[in-house]
């Protein structure tokens, strides 16, 4: 294969004198834009001499990524243009907004979206003072930016979200631009890993352009750093054809790059024609573009005696002390000047009409592109009926299931009735969380290598739809990519790893809450479902680095408007809630459902009926019909809610004239007052369920202290007593881990012997039947390792 280097594309000329002469021109004019946005405030076009009164107070935003983001943004232009390309920009340096929000407005797509901002001296004006400032957009590719469906600033995601971006979008080409900066991030590292999961007969194209330039805030970049024979061997091992264009030299680099984009699209064509028209799903070595380019390029050479291209000082502001410091109000202005403005602007401040004809027109435009606005390429899903899924329950309590299972059997019919929109991704854990049915449908993709054993139950082939990879940054990236783009997923993973895309959950719920609140253009994209199985409390063999329910805690700090938590209790309501799910829009849905055995408490219609309400009385398990009760029992989650009944049964049958109210919670947010979540219970709801002021034993499947959180605003709260997982744990039986945790049935029962208060002073030999038990048990799970049968075999004795 070889190094394509350098030398062998200068020697290349792809782009005629006048083409060069424009291209050149027109990226000056971003650049003019960019160094605008940072700077001023007024006299947008230098039509006077520039003042200390036309600076902002506050320079805010980064220069020294955005040169080569609009480099690359003009050469793309210019294959779009001739080729008739559907082309999607991704932009993965952190801080690069003015680089590509200068091509938007170049482009006219900014204008059309934002009137004020418009295509003369006075709409320049308000597009330069927006940037970084109090009350308009921030200095990243925020979700205000047309063209866009990533952030700058995820540090590590754009790739994963440019390959999900092309999964069954076989005419879409992602040029993803990666940072040198952000290449050094695990979830980047493990995304070049993504070309192995590509098929190049009905999945698009992401062409990674990795930008080299040297720098990140202070130091070094790792990549920058080493020979680029080391860097081609780093490449051709991932399995990439990496192209170099390196240099400064402006009409060097611009004839480079045409002549490397030119080659590339010629090497993609040439894979789809042979997968596509040859049938040869062999996987392909896709191009990749290293673009070593100096940081802050075409920005001062030196100020002070201290190198600025090329160099850690160009990263954020060159020079910041403007307004107090006459030597640099002139460096900016000769910065500026030397753009030539007047060349590129007409007298009304608009671009010449030589330099608009090399955009592309309508939604070929990258800053119009619909795929970078999915919402409006979005379709309903074609789901089936979740009643032929439905667990028979005939005897309520007595029924075993394992609750993911019909889940699987739900999914892959979905998968079926929608083969172009819906994939499920998960880390190597789909027939771990016992969705394998998905099988039947589609397999796993894979691309790469294949040997015979993977015949014996691999479940792997080239069109396969399920995407399974150990890498949970990748997977989410993926399904996040494809979410923005217009399609469905679900992604699943073991609760305690979903900590491992903390901050992936975070960034989608800031794009989804700007989105949904503050950019109105922007049509909703389906909801990011996430389950979380294999959860906390049973875990058997994995022990205690598997016990962690904490990730919905942090879910719960995100905004109400885009966050949902559901912990179905048992099969039928975990269907139901993943229905529901499935046909939201614009937020993100967190199932917690365990994949274990479990007893089934609700009937398919009591499950429609209860997850509907999200909260609510089961009548089967409580008493106090027509009555006021003497303590409210909850929960909330599968295991809490099995270990509530079960202490329940046992202060019905032991104090038969306690009135007990059983209290049952499927949607989290219910436990939150109304005026702070849309799905919040509202005060007399909350009442009328947990009374004013009798006791409640709310047990719960995570943290204890995340229903208090939710709850304390209303006025039963002082009587609520939380049990749920405090971090005590290890190899356990079921039984065990919840004794350890006061989450089981015998702690339960002497918390309402404690919180009632007619029964202090009544209920000593129960109280000692308890602890006997929990002593009981607990020596009986070190002696055998197991738990007593009538503990494991338990069943609603009502």
């Amino acid at each position: 294969m070889g190094k394509h280097s350098t030398a062998d594309a200068s020697q290349q000329t792809a782009l005629d004198s006048d083409e060069l002469q424009l291209i050149d021109a027109w990226w000056r004019a971003c650049n003019y834009l960019s160094v605008g946005m940072i700077y001023l405030l007024d006299n947008p076009l230098l039509r006077e001499p520039l003042k200390v009164e036309h600076v902002k107070y506050r320079l805010l935003g980064h220069w020294g990524a955005s040169p080569a983001l609009s480099f690359v943004w003009g050469h793309l232009n210019r294959v779009i243009k001739r080729d008739d390309l559907d082309v999607v920009f991704m932009a993965g340096p952190g801080h690069g907004a003015p680089g590509v929000l200068g091509p938007t407005y170049l482009e006219g797509t900014y204008s059309e979206i934002y009137p004020d901002k418009s295509q003369d001296a006075e709409g320049m004006q308000k597009f330069f003072k927006q940037f970084s400032f109090p009350g308009h957009i921030g200095s990243h590719v925020t979700p205000e930016t047309p063209g866009s469906i990533h952030e700058g600033g995820e540090l590590g995601y754009s790739l994963s979200h440019a390959y999900g971006a092309v999964l069954d979008n076989p005419d879409l080409i992602v040029a993803c631009v990666v940072g040198d900066g952000e290449a050094e991030t695990g979830p980047l590292a493990t995304a070049w890993h993504s070309n192995k999961f590509i098929n190049p007969a009905r999945d698009g194209t992401v062409l990674p352009i990795l930008n080299l330039n040297g720098y990140k805030i202070a130091n070094p970049t790792v990549l920058s750093r080493i020979s680029s024979r080391e860097l081609e061997a780093l490449f051709v091992g991932y399995g990439y054809t990496p192209y170099f264009v390196e240099g400064s030299d402006h009409a060097e680099m611009h004839q480079k790059m045409a002549h490397t984009l030119d080659t590339v699209l010629g090497q993609i064509r040439e894979i789809h024609q042979q997968a596509r028209a040859k049938g040869n799903l062999e996987r392909p070595l896709w191009p990749m573009i290293v673009l070593r380019s100096p940081k802050g390029w075409t920005g001062p050479k030196e100020i002070n005696g201290h190198k600025v291209e090329g160099s850690w000082r160009s990263h954020q502001v060159p020079f910041a002390d403007v307004r107090n410091n006459s030597a640099n109000l002139e460096v900016l202005e000769q910065w500026m000047r030397g753009y030539r403005p007047e060349e590129l602007f007409d007298a009304n401040g608009t671009l010449i009409p030589a330099l608009k004809a090399l955009s592309p027109a309508g939604p070929r435009r990258m800053s119009a592109n619909p795929h970078a606005n999915g919402g409006v390429l979005r379709r309903e899903l074609k789901l089936p009926d979740i009643r032929a899924y439905a667990v028979d329950v005939h005897h309520p309590g007595k029924v075993l299931q394992e609750n993911t299972r019909p889940l699987g059997e739900f999914l892959r019919d979905t998968m079926r009735a929608n083969m172009n929109t819906f994939r499920v991704f998960g880390p190597d854990e789909t027939a771990s969380n016992r969705l394998q049915s998905i099988y039947e449908v589609s397999k796993k993709v894979w691309m790469a290598d294949m040997l015979p054993e993977d015949e014996d139950g691999g479940e792997l082939a080239r069109d396969g739809r399920v995407m399974e990879m150990l890498s949970e940054h990748t997977l989410m990236g993926w399904l996040e990519g494809y979410l923005l783009t217009g399609r469905h997923g679900f992604f699943h993973t073991y609760e305690a790893f979903a900590h491992v895309v903390d901050s992936m959950f975070n960034q989608h719920a800031k794009w989804l809450d700007i989105s949904r609140n503050h950019v109105p253009w922007r049509a909703w994209v389906s909801a990011e479902n996430i389950l979380l199985s294999s959860t906390v409390w049973r875990q058997d063999h994995n022990g205690f680095s598997h016990q962690d329910p904490g990730f919905i805690d942090l879910v719960t700090n995100k905004s109400p408007s885009v966050t949902r938590v559901y912990l179905p209790p048992d099969a039928n309501t975990l269907l139901v809630v993943a229905d529901h799910c499935l046909r939201t829009t614009d937020c993100i849905n967190v199932i917690v459902a365990d994949k274990q055995k479990h007893l089934q408490f609700t009937t398919i219609d009591e499950a429609v009926a209860h997850c509907a309400k999200g909260i609510g009385v089961w009548r089967r398990a409580s008493n106090d019909e027509d009555a006021e009760p003497d303590v409210v029992m909850a929960s909330c989650g599968d295991v809490a809610t099995q270990e509530a009944l079960a202490a329940t049964a046992i202060l019905r049958e032991r104090l038969p004239e306690l009135k007990l109210r059983f209290v049952n919670v499927v949607d989290l947010f219910r436990m939150q007052p109304a005026s702070e979540h849309p799905h919040g219970s509202t005060e007399r709801e909350f009442d009328s369920l947990f009374t004013t002021s009798k006791p409640v034993i709310f047990n719960f499947h995570g943290y204890p202290w995340l229903i208090h959180k939710l709850a304390y605003r209303f006025r039963n709260h002082e009587n609520l007593h939380v049990r749920g997982y405090k971090e005590k744990g290890n190899i356990n039986t079921p039984l065990e881990l919840a004794i350890l945790n006061q989450v089981d049935r015998f702690n339960l029962v002497i918390d309402v012997l404690d919180r009632v208060p007619r029964l202090q002073g009544r209920s000593a030999h129960l109280r000692e039947d308890m602890r006997n038990a929990i002593v009981s048990n607990l020596n009986y799970a070190h002696t055998h390792g197991t738990d007593r049968a009538e503990v494991a075999d338990w069943v609603w004795p009502f």
